[in-house]
């Protein structure tokens, strides 16, 4: 087919947009006055599943199961998306009897998933369909049937799938939602399905994951002189240097900024020793605690980096606001 730049009509596509918008909009609202006892009964089952849920779909109904099939496992209910094709050439043996599985097909007619149904039956594998085709082959055969079905498509020639999947895709979500929500599904554990992404780096990265430790923590004596001081800041890069005392206790602190400020006062520091010039009794975070809580400690009282200490509070690490923007956790 053969596009006519000159004749394109950008109001007219324009137009279109807006109307896809209402019709897709429509099926999901539509969708909100279906929600009853089977909908229930869909989330009761997949929620007592001892395997996974299996979805399963052809075509553009088949995309949209693989999302569903995504958001569930994500959120805490194991899924895993089965091709209708691939299952009635072996792929079937993935699916057992503790399973649970999803088909999803607009019509309830797709010829490969309805191939495979009274197999699954025999197995004695629970069905529940997400179909627009309410009297159809997949409705009959399954236990729950949860109603899809469009007053149109948002296609101009009402062919291409487009309300229909975005009402799958709901219903989809919504199984999803009731079931993280039955699970008591929290952010901690979605993080740990997550942990690539930010909120999995905010929820699991803890300090002592990125803090300095070992021979790169700057620390010094109270007897150290300043020169050492400043010798041990620069080697190790953090800005700032503990000063502890023999058994590891953090004494005080001192950074950048102090040296600026002394300097500033016109303070003759070549005298001076580390007990002298630090800062008392610093803020510290546990090497335990999670790398935000070190992130709201520096925010709180406009600090750049922070000293960790163990459970007994002796210095076990380092870190700055670039060791938690390199982890990014910031």
């Amino acid at each position: 087919m053969s596009f006519d730049a000159a004749h394109f009509n950008a109001e007219q596509a324009q137009a279109l947009a807006r109307k896809t918008f209402e019709i897709e909009a429509a099926a999901v609202l539509g969708l909100a006055g279906r929600v009853g006892p089977d909908f229930a009964r869909a989330v009761q089952i997949m929620l007592t599943c001892r395997g996974r849920v299996v979805v399963m779909g052809m075509g553009k109904s088949g995309h949209i199961g693989r999302k569903v099939a995504a958001t569930l496992a994500s959120t805490g209910t194991p899924a895993m998306f089965v091709h209708p094709a691939e299952a009635s050439h072996g792929d079937l043996g993935m699916i057992k009897a503790v399973d649970v599985v999803l088909a999803i097909s607009n019509s309830g007619e797709s010829g490969e998933l309805n191939a495979i149904l009274p197999v699954l039956s025999r197995q004695g594998v629970p069905l529940v369909a997400i179909t627009g085709g309410m009297q159809s082959t997949l409705a009959k055969h399954a236990r729950v049937t949860l109603d899809s079905s469009v007053a149109q498509e948002a296609c101009p020639l009402n062919l291409a799938p487009t309300a229909s999947t975005t009402a799958q895709l709901a219903l989809g979500d919504a199984l999803a939602v009731a079931l993280l929500d039955a699970r008591g599904f929290k952010e901690e554990d979605f993080a740990r399905s997550h942990p690539g992404g930010a909120l999995g780096r905010k929820l699991l990265t803890h300090v002592s994951d990125v803090m300095r430790s070992g021979d790169a923590i700057p620390q010094v004596g109270p007897e150290a002189s300043f020169s050492e001081l400043m010798r041990e800041m620069s080697a190790k890069g953090l800005g700032a240097s503990a000063v502890v005392d023999a058994g590891q206790h953090v004494l005080g602190i001192f950074t950048d900024g102090d040296l600026r400020r002394l300097v500033e006062k016109g303070v003759d520091l070549r005298r001076s020793k580390a007990g002298d010039v630090m800062h008392a009794e610093p803020c510290t975070v546990r090497a335990d605690s999670l790398a935000v809580e070190a992130v709201a400690l520096m925010e709180q009282y406009r600090i750049t980096s922070v000293l960790v200490v163990d459970s007994d509070g002796l210095l076990c690490g380092a870190l700055n606001t670039n060791d938690l923007m390199r982890a990014k956790v910031i």
